[in-house]
């Protein structure tokens, strides 16, 4: 079946701000990830990740060593470089993610099965603890890796070492006579083998991604009685059905619980599935996971997953600030998600989400030199707390070089390097602009449609589209998306002022094009204040900035030490300014009067601290971090 907005043919990005970061990723990030996963970087945590293959192929000695998850580090990162070869052709960097293939392909064993971790060490105990060793999450994400490979380069090796695995998985697990009725612990198969359906058209893909959603809340006890039937003992954790989602069948859950990555993995392949086939009931079940979300679970940099204990969602309008889990992966999982909820519904809503997602919560997860990450993104810093106290040690006051866990560095070069899934799509009558990406794409749609976007969002709120349809007078919408922020707007054609009406956040513009046809909009970008509901109480009393869809935050290097003495002026103005400021350069900052409130000198007054006026400066958040360490605040209170 059609996709509602479906992926175009090419995509050529050309971006002022998107550009560098994917140059960067592609010159700088790849090639210091597989430094680090070739265990090559001194003073950074042992991957061995490329190394347990070669062990497993029989190309060197030694033991496994990482998390048993390790296996998916080189998978993502596989998957960026098939991205980034689509960006800029790079030999060498191809020819090392052929290396490693090979090494794939070699650890690979005679029936398909793909995983080193239980080819080496545990070689007995393979599918018996779908839990917690995380076999079909690796498998997953190889799959994704393999397909974006395949469609990058035209070769077919790694597409075949996964098609064999995906087999695998799929005459193992099912509901048929002599299957093995089971549910991934942590999601992400789903997505794979729905990435080799797009690939092969193998029906069977589909369906046993249909079966793995459908089967998670039909076993309350699945994972006592998966501890149960084994004789030997390893993670062997009854956990609370909530914690992976297996609490209800995914068609009955109504509010978004658990683990955040895997919770948002599943959503993701729920709405895949919706959209390929049609099913209104998971249809439905997405949406309301969604408003769980969006309405009640996320923070205003788009970090979900609020609690350190499961790196979990925890209660509606729960949202600290400092004690925030927010997980990078689980942003990028929010783009995921978005996406597909496109494919379901064209809605400007999805579109803001993955807006959101890229200008806040996803890059503020990497230092502005590409090599250091953060895994837990704070909204609140404070010296001498975070990262020390107990129960502050996962939200760190900076970023460190690389993780034992190491989930979101590669899966952040994924997302950036492959922008383009994300920016466009299209069915048989409409070509949609998701998000402002600026370069070239091409559509099949209509016999072939070239369209260039220039670009200087999200500073600026100028974007030119021009529009070459193959042959002349080819009739169709081209819809294009107004952040929901965006409270003025203008569409003019050809120079001319077109009058139209927002449909669910899109503008659709349906004529006869021409080659050279040029839309312009024209978009208003200024500062504004942006006040939580008072049911999340970290937040109330308190504004928080953004411009346009960029989240603003207050550091200790531009405003002193204790933040938390610092108040906005409710009637104060917020002043853009474009500075140059150390490591993060060329900068708009927000400039706005404040008051800082002043010690007496006692723990405990009867009278109200007074205050001097200070001028406040906010910088985006996502650059937060890059000049030195200290104190950081998105939220501030108000007088």
């Amino acid at each position: 079946m059609k996709k509602s907005t479906g992926l175009p043919e090419k995509v050529i990005v050309n971006d002022s701000f998107w550009t560098p970061i994917q140059n960067m990723m592609i010159d700088s990030v790849l090639p210091y990830q597989i430094d680090v996963l070739e265990d090559k970087v001194e003073g950074v945590e042992k991957s061995h990740a490329v190394e347990n293959f070669r062990i497993a192929a029989g190309l060197a000695d030694g033991d496994f060593y990482g998390m048993v998850f390790q296996d998916s580090d080189v998978a993502k990162w596989l998957e960026a470089v098939a991205y980034a070869l689509q960006l800029k052709p790079d030999a060498a960097l191809e020819q090392k993610a052929d290396e490693i293939i090979g090494f794939i392909g070699k650890a690979q064993e005679a029936d398909g099965y793909l995983n080193t971790y239980f080819t080496i060490k545990e070689p007995e105990h393979k599918w018996q603890n779908l839990t917690e060793c995380h076999e079909l999450y690796c498998a997953g994400h190889m799959m994704e890796a393999a397909v974006a490979y395949y469609e990058t380069t035209g070769k077919t090796v790694f597409l075949e070492i996964m098609r064999r695995n995906a087999d695998l998985i799929c005459k193992l697990f099912g509901d048929k006579k002599g299957q093995v009725r089971g549910v991934p612990g942590h999601q992400e198969v789903e997505l794979g083998l729905l990435r080799m359906y797009d690939a092969t058209g193998e029906e069977r893909y589909l369906k046993t991604a249909l079966y793995f959603l459908d089967e998670r809340g039909r076993q309350p006890e699945y994972i006592a009685e998966e501890i149960k039937n084994r004789d030997w003992y390893h993670w062997c954790r009854d956990q609370d059905p909530i914690y992976n989602q297996r609490h209800l069948p995914v068609r009955e859950q109504k509010d978004a619980v658990g683990h955040s990555v895997r919770a948002v993995y599943m959503y993701a392949a729920m709405a895949e599935l919706a959209a390929l086939t049609g099913d209104k009931e998971l249809a439905q079940a997405c949406q309301t996971l969604w408003d769980s979300i969006i309405n009640r679970r996320m923070y205003i940099t788009g970090g979900i997953g609020s609690t350190v204990h499961g790196e979990a969602f925890s209660a509606d309008y729960e949202l600290p600030n400092d004690l925030i889990y927010a997980e990078t992966c689980a942003s990028i999982a929010m783009v995921f998600f978005a996406r597909r909820m496109l494919e379901i519904t064209p809605d400007g809503e999805y579109a803001d989400i993955i807006e959101k997602e890229l200008y806040n919560g996803i890059l503020s997860g990497m230092q502005m030199d590409g090599k250091h990450f953060f895994y837990v993104n704070p909204l609140e810093v404070v010296p001498g707390v975070s990262g020390i106290l107990p129960e502050y040690k996962h939200a760190l006051p900076s970023r460190p070089v690389w993780y034992g866990c190491a989930c979101c560095p590669p899966n952040i070069a994924r997302l950036i390097t492959s922008l383009g899934k994300y920016a466009w799509g299209e069915n048989e009558d409409i070509i949609f602009a998701h998000i402002y990406l600026g370069g070239e794409v091409v559509f099949s749609h209509k016999d072939g449609v070239r369209i260039l976007c220039e670009s200087g969002y999200p500073w600026q709120g100028d974007i030119k589209y021009t529009v070459h349809p193959v042959n002349k007078d080819v009739e169709f919408s081209f819809a294009v998306h107004i952040p929901g922020f965006c409270k003025s707007w203008e569409v003019r054609i050809n120079g001319r002022k077109f009058k139209c009406d927002l449909s669910k956040g899109y503008v659709y513009i349906k004529r006869c094009w021409n080659t050279g046809d040029i839309v312009e909009i024209n978009l208003e970008i200024t500062p504004g204040r942006i006040y939580a509901d008072p049911k999340v109480r970290a937040n109330a009393g308190c504004v928080a900035i953004m411009r346009g869809s960029v989240v603003y935050c207050f550091e200790e290097t531009d405003n002193g030490d204790n933040l938390a003495a610092l108040r906005i002026l409710r009637d104060s103005a917020l002043i853009c300014k474009n500075e140059t400021l150390g490591n993060i350069g060329n900068t708009v900052t927000i400039e706005t009067k404040g008051a800082r409130l002043q010690s007496s000198g006692t723990l405990y007054s009867d009278t109200p601290p007074e205050s001097v006026p200070v001028l406040l400066k906010a910088v985006p958040y996502y650059k937060w971090g890059n000049r030195k360490e200290g104190g950081m605040r998105v939220w501030l209170g108000e007088i």
